[in-house]
């Protein structure tokens, strides 16, 4: 799923024509590359990519001042039924993304348990913060007026998601408890030592 290409057929589609820099700062504004998953440093890129295939179209190129001339975009027929099909999918892949954590625990085991431990704290700890953080965004973007119900909701739905997130630590931090110690690695196979006949 390329998440920056459907962020800005989104964009374009919903807001009208804009140009490169007003399609990052909004990336930036809303930090979607932390939440969303969107590439920002390659905005400017993927642009020229859709360009390339037909999705966005330049509507014209503006200078203001002393400013870089910036060319305008606008989504096409074609960028359309692209974004539909990435919404769609988007909508309706609800486990998009790797489970590296998942990997990490199935396939590496617990390893040495205290490190472990000490990994999961700060990794809570930083899902903490990360909840603190978007409740905050969400309260301040309602209060402000800048968030609809749509918006607000979005920002409630990863705070949910984080939320399960803690759960799930405090149910692992018991079964983390209750496993038995790992046993200890199988033994290396010793070389073979060389004998020579003479």
């Amino acid at each position: 799923m390329n998440v920056s290409r459907l962020m800005v057929l989104g964009l374009l589609a919903s807001h009208g024509p804009r140009h490169g820099h007003q399609i990052r700062r909004d990336a930036e504004l809303t930090n979607v590359g932390n939440w969303g998953g969107v590439n920002v440093g390659a905005l400017y890129r993927e642009l020229h990519r859709m360009e390339e295939e037909g999705l966005v179209e330049p509507l014209k190129t503006e200078q203001v001042g002393n400013r870089p001339a910036r060319t305008i975009y606008r989504i096409t027929g074609e960028g359309t039924r692209e974004l539909a099909i990435l919404r769609e999918r988007a909508i309706l892949e609800p486990y998009a993304g790797p489970d590296t954590l998942a990997v990490a625990l199935l396939f590496g085991g617990v390893g040495d348990r205290d490190e472990l431990v000490g990994q999961l704290r700060a990794r809570r700890e930083s899902l903490a913060a990360a909840l603190t953080y978007v409740a905050a965004e969400r309260t301040r973007g309602q209060a402000r007026g800048h968030f609809g119900p749509l918006e607000a909701s979005m920002f409630r739905h990863k705070e949910i998601a984080i939320e399960a997130e803690l759960r799930w630590h405090d149910e692992f931090d018991r079964v983390l408890a209750d496993l038995p110690d790992p046993p200890d690695p199988p033994d290396q196979p010793s070389k073979p030592t060389s004998t020579t006949t003479g």
